[in-house]
């Protein structure tokens, strides 16, 4: 399977990617922050141990990555991929990662639970996410007792993760709700059916390109299984209504919106120097104009590896080295121009 950023999935028009996460902890270790360095080795070498077993074939599958040794741009990258969170990325304490290598699978270990087991797919693809987790759940309970209790389900660090301790959340694509101020009514409804919506990045971030994570708030008193799927009926009816208002759009303002769109793509196509907000935002306008039939030379794919290739740690990684403000800003436009141009010449 290709990597979420460059593989197309169902209802990909709004839904840009899949994410579930399952977070457990070992029953004989205190949480992470009251865990002693020695502890959170011991963890790290037992989860290993767990998932890689006498499997040589499913053990090839898989890297173990330590962050000891890693600089702070390289970890960077891994939150841009969303393969690890802000947390683990800057934290000096024993952490690690486990990640297939189709970077699908990814394992925190000593985030802020023990394990946070995360699965990434591209599209609307809950239950198939949901799915591979607990596969991977189940295959690591056979070695490991987790932290469980029979009146509340999962132990978790933080209160408001006991019970299944799933977060499922959707990366959605929602230019029109944002252009036509909708997004504030969706936002609040949002929090009354108990689900969040975040920025690119979670709690704290904006909301950059468009871009919003809708995740679940509730995981005590409901079965995995509910989660899911009451997440998959509401993603559904957000999704139907940013369609709705891109048509509407595209029917009341046809020329205004392709006048938009095709400026946008003309910056991305020839600017010199491009700051990460700018970017991020004609992108959006780029991934609407695709959808709406009038970009055809580049697809949602192009737009999504754009996105996330242009982000300071995947740039400096492209470049090669660190980089000022002002380089980076030539470099991210530079990086946008050679992109298309590939595409062109495809095209042609």
């Amino acid at each position: 399977m290709k990597r979420w950023y460059i593989d197309k999935g169902p209802d990909s028009d709004v839904v840009v990617s899949t994410r579930v996460r399952l977070a457990r902890n070992f029953e004989e270790y205190p949480f992470p922050s009251r865990c002693s360095r020695e502890q959170q080795r011991e963890i790290i070498r037992k989860t290993v141990e767990a998932l890689t077993g006498d499997d040589a074939e499913f053990r090839r599958g898989f890297t173990v990555i330590d962050f000891k040794n890693m600089d702070l741009n390289e970890r960077l990258v891994y939150v841009e991929k969303r393969l690890v969170s802000k947390e683990l990325a800057a934290s000096d304490q024993e952490v690690g990662l486990i990640l297939s290598n189709d970077e699908q699978i990814s394992i925190m270990i000593n985030e802020e639970d023990h394990l946070r087991i995360q699965c990434l797919a591209a599209g609307m693809q809950l239950e198939k996410a949901s799915e591979i987790c607990n596969y991977i759940d189940n295959l690591l309970s056979q070695k490991i007792d987790f932290a469980f209790d029979d009146t509340f389900g999962f132990l978790t660090s933080c209160p408001t993760n006991i019970g299944t301790a799933i977060r499922a959340s959707l990366m959605l694509h929602l230019p029109a709700l944002t252009m036509t101020g909708h997004i504030n009514a969706l936002l609040e409804n949002c929090g009354k059916l108990g689900l969040s919506v975040r920025g690119l990045y979670g709690e704290n971030t904006e909301a950059r390109g468009c871009l919003y994570q809708l995740s679940n708030q509730i995981t005590l008193g409901k079965s995995e299984q509910d989660i899911v799927m009451s997440m998959k009926t509401i993603a559904y009816q957000v999704t139907e209504q940013e369609r709705l208002l891109r048509r509407e759009m595209m029917q009341r303002n046809g020329l205004q919106m392709e006048d938009k769109i095709m400026r946008s793509y003309g910056i991305l196509k020839y600017a010199r120097t491009l700051s990460s907000e700018e970017a991020m935002e004609r992108l959006s306008d780029v991934r609407f104009g695709i959808f709406a039939g009038l970009i055809t030379n580049l697809d949602e794919t192009d737009v999504n590896e754009m996105m996330l290739r242009i982000q300071a740690g995947s740039l400096q990684k492209f470049a090669g080295r660190s980089l000022r403000s002002d380089e980076m800003e030539a470099v991210r436009a530079s990086y946008i121009r050679n992109h298309i141009a590939k595409k062109d010449k495809r095209f042609d």
